[in-house]
């Protein structure tokens, strides 16, 4: 409890450049929603690319874990208020039913709680990481250049935005393993079923859930693989 306290002052900084990053992308994509009139996906997708980024904070200024879970709790259950109330059109405003925003919370909070833990940070960044980047461009590219269209338990696919949510999938896990331990073989190796695997999770999920399977999943794959490579 005394080590707790003492680092208050410093939680303070940490939590307040957290917030204020998350702060200004909320303000952002709700200017989008109000007064550009931009297309509800579109703001959506600025707060579900912006907000993920907020895990390279978390990382860089080695907040503690108890700090990231309460702060996944809380946002977990804001957005379920929000799907109830208007509170936040720029995210929950794409007229379809969807808890994404729900479980990309919730990914965060065990992320962090998990790989804070075993002090292995990387792996909760490189989850959220391709959840955010992976999953926010193929949407992007595969509704603006989606030519070649499938279907997987009804829900309409292309392989265009599969191929981008590969590939952004592949590039995320390779650059943060390289960061981490260097340009060896297994940080190149390692990223091609990691990708695989987050765009099989991703094609396959509905109802939002794939914010949940893609970060968890990915993290979970590339800490196992890295295990025994």
């Amino acid at each position: 409890m005394v080590a707790i306290i003492s680092t208050f002052p410093n939680i303070f900084v940490q939590v307040f450049l957290v917030g204020t990053w998350l702060g200004v992308i909320l303000i952002f994509a709700e200017v989008l929603n109000r007064f550009a009139k931009v297309d509800p996906e579109v703001s959506r997708k600025v707060v579900h690319i912006g907000t993920g980024n907020v895990i390279l904070l978390a990382w860089w200024l080695q907040i503690p874990a108890w700090v990231g879970i309460m702060a996944g709790i809380l946002s977990a259950a804001i957005a379920l208020i929000s799907y109830r109330f208007p509170i936040l059109p720029s995210v929950n405003s794409v007229g379809r039913k969807s808890l994404g925003t729900f479980f990309y919370a919730v990914s965060i909070g065990i992320l962090i709680g998990c790989f804070w833990f075993l002090k292995q940070p990387q792996y909760a960044a490189l989850g959220i990481l391709i959840m955010a980047w992976g999953d926010g461009l193929a949407a992007v590219i595969g509704q603006n250049f989606g030519k070649h269209p499938y279907q997987v338990w009804g829900m309409k696919k292309s392989w265009e935005g599969s191929l981008t949510m590969c590939l952004v999938s592949y590039i995320i896990c390779s650059l943060i393993l390289l960061a981490v331990q260097g340009n060896i073989w297994q940080t190149w190796v390692v990223a091609i079923p990691v990708a695989l695997g987050a765009t099989a999770l991703e094609t396959l999920s509905k109802v939002g859930i794939d914010n949940l399977t893609v970060p968890l999943g990915s993290a979970a794959l590339c800490f196992v693989l890295n295990q025994f490579l």
